[in-house]
Formats: C-alpha cells, structure tokens, sequence
C-alpha cells in the first residue's frame, strides 16, 4: 500500500515559500524553526530533489521547488479553508442533529418540543430516533439520547434532569378477580406483566424501611414498550410497573390503582446523554440545553 502524502509538510514548504523564510514562516505557523526545516527536508527526501536554495543571502525555489510550489500552496488554501469552515460550524448552530429517545416518553414529551426548537434554530435539523433498546451512540452515529435508567452508562456524560417515579398497577376489575397483593412477595401469586427489551428476565424490587424484597414476576405478557403495556392493564390482564409520566390520566381516571404505596420502587431518572470525548458541536449544545431546561421543568 502507497503512504499517504506528506501533507503537513507539503503545506509548510508553501508557507516558506509563500515568506521567503523560514525564521518568518515558523512565526507565521507558530512552529520551532528547527521544526519548518526539517519538514521541508523531510519532503526533498521524499521527492528525491532539492526545493529551496538558501544562503545567507539568497533564498530561491529550484525548479523542482517552482513546480511543486503551486500545489502545495494548493494544499496550504484548502486545509486553512477546511480549518474555517469546521470552526464555523462549531460555534454556528446548523445541521444535522441525531438523538434518540425511549419511544413512549420521546412521543410524549420530546417530540411536542421540537417544532417549538427548529422555529428558534432553522439551520438546524433533527433525526430523532425512537426506541426502547439502549441504542450504542457512538457506533450507531448519534450525537445524543435522552435516557430513562437508573444508571444511563459509565462510559458516557450524563447530566440527571428529574426522577421518573414509577408505580405498581392494576385495573379495578383484576384486583375484583383475583385479590389485593398485601406485600410484594404476594405477586408470586399473580399475573404480572412484565416490561422489558432486554432478553433476560425482568426482576421487580421493592424497599420499605431497611426490608428489601425482590420479585421475579411472571405472567401472560412480557413486552418492550410501556404504551403496549397500558391496554392490557386496563383490561384487567395483569399487574404491572410502569413510569408515572405514562400512568397520569389511567389513574386520575381510576382504569388503573396504584399498589402497594408503602412500598418504594426504585425510580428511574431521565438523562441526557453524550459521546465521552471532546467538545460538542454547537447545533447540538443548544439541543441540548433547550431540551434540559424543558425536561426539568417536569
């Protein structure tokens, strides 16, 4: 396989060209004199041909050097252009933006602040992608997530944005039928239906005081998304766990009971999450901030 070209040393050969001096191009570059010539030595190897003719009084391109002079002040324009256009866009808010969300919470609470963001930033544009799987950022391509999880991953940045309670339930008419759990290990006798996108077993932990109980519930139904879950709760299927967030009027309008108040359930927390590693693009440090500020708000 060819090497790749020399670029970085092609680019300070046109600035000493470009100056007609080292002393001056190292100034201009913010490098060591010693680390221009040595770039341009390191090119006439390359090229098997000397560049520059240079003497205590005299300074002149060979014809070697006037032939490749050209291009590599080419190569100089293009890589400082690319360099502005970069930091431009670092410190501009526009393009695209890729972020994923829980599909149920992302449909409920992110996507009606959208429209509201891209008024206020219409060189913006947003890919907002729906799932309950924990999707991997960094190798699918996102720039963030909101996340729903008691701990969102170590190997990312996440800042906490409020608790995400979540309950116990049932439907009046399920708890007519089959009873009233008194206590968590009461749901062994039950129907549960279980909320989960992972393939191992979902495991429900309650906490009263310093008693701890842990349940593994089973039942007729295991599904992925809370919003799949909801109907079936309702129709007096089961028992379940689900977040406040989704639970609101399926309470208020008594289709659902909580159970088990004195008990707690771990909460989860809503997260939003980035990438470990360097300085966000600007389009998606103002996302970022607008959705912080609206989430928190509750």
């Amino acid at each position: 396989m060819a090497r790749l070209p020399d670029l970085e040393g092609l680019a300070i050969f046109a600035k000493v060209a470009e100056c007609r001096s080292f002393a001056e191009a190292a100034a201009e570059l913010r490098l060591s004199k010693a680390t221009v010539s040595k770039a341009v030595s390191r090119v006439e190897a390359r090229l098997g041909a000397r560049l520059i003719i240079r003497t205590a009084r005299r300074f002149e391109l060979t014809d070697a050097g006037r032939l490749l002079v050209g291009r590599a002040a080419h190569i100089l324009s293009e890589g400082e252009t690319a360099e502005d256009v970069a930091k431009a866009q670092a410190r501009t808010p526009s393009g695209l933006a890729r972020l994923t969300a829980p599909m149920s919470f992302g449909m409920l609470r992110v996507a009606p602040l959208l429209p509201e963001f891209l008024s206020a930033f219409p060189d913006i544009s947003i890919d907002l992608h729906l799932s309950d799987a924990m999707m991997d950022l960094i190798g699918e391509g996102f720039d963030a997530a909101i996340r729903i999880a008691v701990q969102p991953g170590a190997s990312l940045v996440a800042q906490r944005l409020c608790e995400m309670p979540r309950h116990l339930v049932a439907s009046p008419a399920y708890l007519d039928k089959h009873g009233r759990p008194r206590q968590p290990l009461d749901l062994s006798q039950h129907r549960c239906i279980s909320y989960s996108y992972t393939m191992t077993t979902e495991i429900w932990r309650f906490t009263k005081g310093s008693k701890s109980v842990s349940v593994r519930p089973s039942g007729p139904l295991r599904v992925n998304n809370g919003d799949a879950m909801l109907p079936a709760l309702i129709a007096g299927i089961g028992v379940g766990i689900l977040p406040e967030f989704l639970l609101g009027e399926a309470l208020q309008s008594n289709q659902l009971e909580r159970l088990l108040p004195d008990w707690s359930i771990p909460p989860g927390a809503v997260h939003w999450v980035t990438p470990p590693e360097g300085p966000l693009p600007k389009r998606v440090e103002v996302l970022g901030k607008y959705l912080i500020e609206k989430l928190a708000q509750g």
